[in-house]
C-alpha cells in the first residue's frame, strides 16, 4: 500500500515564460498542476511512496498528467480516464514581471467531476497519512462527497488526516467555505493554512494566536505558512517557529504545496515538528527558485545545496 493518499483535481497548464499580455507568438509552456498532485510528487522525491486519485479527460492533456505523475513515481492505478468530459485547464499570463494573472477552464470538466466511487476504501485504509485540500470540495457536490468520503475511511481506519485548507475565491463564497471547512478541520489531524486561509475560520490576527486558534476547533497540530516571513506550527502548549530559508525568487506558483509536501515528508519520515518544519520551509524555497508549480522540488540529496557554498561534481 502506497504511504501518503490524496485525492483532487489536475490540469494542464499553459503558462507564458515572458512577462506581457499573452497574444500570437508569445512564449508558452505546456505543462500541468494540482495542489494534491504537487504534494505527491514532493513526498515522492523525498523517497517515500505517494498515491493519486482523480479524473482526467480522454486528450493529449489527461495522458501528460498521468504520464509525468507515473515518471516522478507516484502511483495512479486508481486515476480515472473520464471519456465524456475533457481534461482541465489552467491558462497563466505574466502580465509584468511581478503580476501574474491566471485564468481557469474547469467547471464540469474530468476534475471536477470526482465522486465517492473514485475512492478506494482499501487504498485509504491502508495509508499512512491521507491528505486532503480545500480545492476539491469546493469544485462540486461530486469532489465535496468524494473528500468527505475518503475522510470518513480514514478515520475510521485510524488513518492520521491532514488537510490544506488553500482556499479559492473563484470557486466558493468564505461562507460557504468556512462552513465545509470547519467541518473538515474537525476530523483532521494536521492542519495547514496561510493567515488569510485562517481568518476563515477564527477571528485572531496575529499568526501564532490563530494556529492555536486552530487547534481549538480539532487538530492536533496547526501549521500556519507565511511565505517570505516563514512558517510555524501550534501543538498543545507550544508554538514552534521556522525562518524562510534565503534563496533567489524565480517564481512563487507551488510555494504552498512544496512546503506542505517537506513537512508531511518529515512526518513519514517520523522526525519532530521542529525538524519538519525545516524540511518544510527548504522545499518551499526550491519551489520559488525553479518555474512552474512542481518542476523544483527537491530529491532528498539534494537538501543540502541551500545550506553550503556551489557543489561542483
Amino acid at each position: 500500500m502506497s504511504t501518503l493518499v490524496t485525492l483532487g483535481e489536475a490540469m494542464a497548464v499553459v503558462a507564458a515564460t515572458e512577462p506581457g499580455p499573452l497574444g500570437p507568438g508569445a512564449p508558452l509552456r505546456l505543462a500541468f498542476a494540482g495542489a494534491e498532485a504537487t504534494v505527491a510528487i514532493g513526498v515522492s522525491r523525498l523517497g517515500h511512496r505517494a498515491s493519486w486519485t482523480g479524473r482526467v479527460g480522454a486528450d493529449s492533456a489527461g495522458t501528460m498528467i498521468l504520464d509525468g505523475l507515473r515518471g516522478e513515481g507516484v502511483d495512479v492505478t486508481r486515476a480515472r480516464v473520464d471519456a465524456s468530459e475533457p481534461t482541465g485547464l489552467m491558462l497563466r499570463e505574466r502580465r509584468t514581471p511581478d503580476r501574474t494573472r491566471v485564468t481557469y477552464y474547469r467547471r464540469g470538466l474530468a476534475g471536477a467531476r470526482l465522486s465517492p466511487e473514485d475512492v478506494d476504501p482499501d487504498l485509504v485504509a491502508g495509508a499512512a497519512v491521507l491528505h486532503i485540500t480545500g480545492i476539491t470540495p469546493a469544485l462540486g457536490e461530486a469532489p465535496r462527497a468524494a473528500v468527505r468520503r475518503a475522510v470518513e475511511i480514514a478515520r475510521d481506519a485510524g488513518v492520521p488526516v491532514t488537510l490544506d485548507l488553500n482556499y479559492r475565491s473563484l470557486l466558493w463564497s468564505r461562507e460557504e467555505a468556512a462552513a465545509e471547512l470547519a467541518e473538515l478541520v474537525a476530523h483532521a489531524d494536521i492542519v495547514f493554512a496561510g493567515p488569510d486561509e485562517a481568518a476563515l475560520l477564527v477571528p485572531e490576527a496575529k499568526p501564532a494566536a490563530m494556529a492555536v486558534a486552530l487547534l481549538e476547533l480539532g487538530p492536533r497540530e496547526a501549521v500556519l505558512k507565511l511565505g517570505a516571513r516563514g512558517a510555524l506550527t501550534a501543538t498543545p502548549g507550544a508554538v514552534h517557529v521556522q525562518d524562510a530559508v534565503p534563496v533567489t525568487l524565480v517564481e512563487p506558483i507551488g510555494a504552498g504545496d512544496a512546503f506542505v509536501a517537506g513537512y508531511l515528508a518529515g512526518l513519514l519520515d517520523g522526525e519532530p515538528v521542529a525538524h519538519r518544519l525545516r524540511l518544510a520551509a527548504t522545499c518551499g524555497a526550491f519551489a520559488v527558485s525553479v518555474p512552474g508549480d512542481w518542476e523544483g522540488l527537491p530529491r532528498r540529496s539534494e537538501l543540502d545545496l541551500l545550506q553550503g557554498d556551489d557543489v561542483t561534481r
